[in-house]
């Protein structure tokens, strides 16, 4: 007789270790997922991770997936086991907002590619994430529903823009989460969170569906709580899609394989001269550094690296960003779909849009549109964002370079650990320089990873990032599954079970 198990006891697990337990009977996807939706009702009030739980569509699936596993049908590794996906993805009969007024009720008509695979698989979905309006953001403070707040301490923020993502997973609400990294937007809050998050190369994931900010920036990729977790998940999402023109022909790599490889002997680590000391904080170096000692003794090869115009590469993105999401927020016309705002006397066409964008959109996103249409206007393309691209080539050649010396690159993910709610939201400025390490692998295509490196200020999360060439995520899923294991045989478990703020509102599914 198979002994039942705690449901607060199985959402804490991975979601590999969920997986198994589902195969092996333990307990229904109708079970887990009713686990993981008690969780987010006793929560999330707090947290806001979520935007829109889906309760019954995700109760639906889970039985779903109960009745064709009791069938004996053959079922993808990760069928039954619960997911979250930001809302910046559409989903066919679920709001998709992006954050943004100028969205609030929009009901998809269709799902993005990578939702359709996710529901192919059997996966639950719990519902939709907070984020940064449009994905414009390092903190989800400028989501137009409030902003979300840090698991590991409630008056901090959780990254951004997918910072709900992150803090559902780390808050124990969703086993696994969907974001998008235009920048830094699923590192940056695995980073500050203590979860693993994942940016795959630039057309490895389908971006069909996905609502764009800037389009040759955008990439979605998987949050999770273990290195593993992330490589199953993106088995999944990941292949070639004739719906997105940039997407790749490639065939998709064994990344759990890599992960469970745990073995570095010989792997050469380049640490980025540029990426760490001045700028970041002590402590989020020094976990950087003993993160790096580790992986030493385990046989790796540290090797210290120069990229000179990484230095450049936060000006050409905050310009070519904004240049791409000028023209793809054009269509929020209050024309055809979403928010429209009538004026009262003699309302134009020019007069309605003027209305419907200037209450539709928060700040930020009128900033960074203004700065785009500037940076693309008659007479300053070629100085701003002509030049831009030039850096941005720069940018690559320096990554080309880096990986004829080294297997794969090394920074801390975040210059700092998770900052107090509405400390930066005044100072764009330094909001933007949250993004200094993880914006070069957007601009070059090239694929990252965020892993846990430890305590920091306060007793908050630190990060390290590693950096891939393209079509070589394997690699962060072998270095990464390799100091996950490493670093949790010294602290004696997983880093999130030494959140003490997480522990505080850790009795929410019975």
């Amino acid at each position: 007789m198979i002994e039942p198990v705690s449901t607060s006891d199985i959402i804490r697990r991975s979601a590999a270790a969920q997986a198994a337990a589902l195969q092996a009977g333990e307990l229904s996807s109708e079970e887990l997922t009713r686990a993981h939706l008690d969780r987010i009702a006793a929560v999330d009030g707090d947290l806001h991770a979520y935007l829109h739980v889906s309760e019954e569509q995700a109760l639906a699936a889970a039985r779903d997936v109960d009745a064709r596993r009791a069938a004996g049908e053959e079922l993808h590794e990760l069928a039954g086991v619960p997911v979250a996906v930001k809302d910046v993805m559409v989903t066919e009969g679920t709001p998709t907002t992006a954050g943004s007024k100028i969205l609030e009720g929009w009901v998809p008509p269709y799902d993005a590619t990578l939702v359709e695979k996710l529901r192919a698989a059997g996966l639950p979905m719990l519902g939709k994430t907070n984020m940064d309006e449009f994905a414009m953001g390092s903190s989800t403070e400028t989501s137009a529903y409030g902003p979300t707040r840090n698991p590991w301490d409630r008056e901090r923020i959780p990254g951004g823009s997918g910072g709900g993502s992150a803090a559902a997973v780390g808050a124990y609400e969703a086993p696994l989460a969907i974001g998008t990294d235009t920048g830094g937007s699923i590192r940056q809050p695995g980073a500050v969170t203590g979860t693993v998050g994942v940016k795959p190369t630039y057309g490895s994931v389908s971006r069909y569906g996905l609502i764009a900010m800037a389009s040759s920036l955008d990439q979605a990729g998987p949050v999770t709580r273990t290195v593993e977790d992330a490589a199953l998940l993106h088995q999944l999402i990941a292949g070639h899609d004739p719906r997105d023109s940039t997407s790749l022909p490639d065939p998709v790599g064994d990344f759990a394989a890599a992960a469970r490889r745990q073995d570095v002997s010989g792997l050469r680590i380049g640490v980025i001269e540029q990426l760490e000391g001045e700028g970041f904080a002590p402590e989020v170096q020094a976990r950087f550094t003993e993160s790096l000692e580790q992986l030493e003794r385990a046989g790796a090869e540290i090797v210290r690296v120069s990229c000179p115009n990484f230095e450049y590469a936060l000006g050409a993105y905050y310009l070519i960003m904004p240049s791409e999401a000028s023209s793809n927020l054009a269509k929020f016309d209050g024309m055809r779909f979403g928010l429209r705002v009538v004026p009262e006397d003699h309302p134009t066409a020019e007069s309605v849009m003027k209305a419907t964008r200037g209450a539709g959109f928060g700040d930020e996103v009128k900033r960074r549109i203004l700065l785009g249409t500037y940076a693309l206007s008659a007479g300053y393309y070629d100085a701003y964002y002509g030049s831009a691209q030039k850096v941005r080539t720069l940018v690559q050649r320096d990554f080309a370079a880096a990986f004829e010396q080294v297997d794969v690159l090394a920074s801390p993910t975040s210059p700092t650990v998770a900052f107090r709610l509405g400390e930066k939201v005044d100072d764009p400025l330094a909001m933007y320089m949250n993004d200094i390490a993880t914006i070069p692998a957007n601009l070059a295509g090239t694929p990252g990873i965020s892993v846990p490196s430890g305590l920091a200020e306060d007793g908050l999360p630190a990060g390290i990032q590693f950096l891939a060439p393209a079509r070589a995520d394997e690699r962060l899923y072998q270095v990464g599954g390799a100091l996950e294991a490493l670093l949790e045989d010294s602290w004696g478990g997983p880093l999130l079970a030494k959140a003490p703020e997480l522990t505080a509102i850790a009795g929410g599914a019975k």
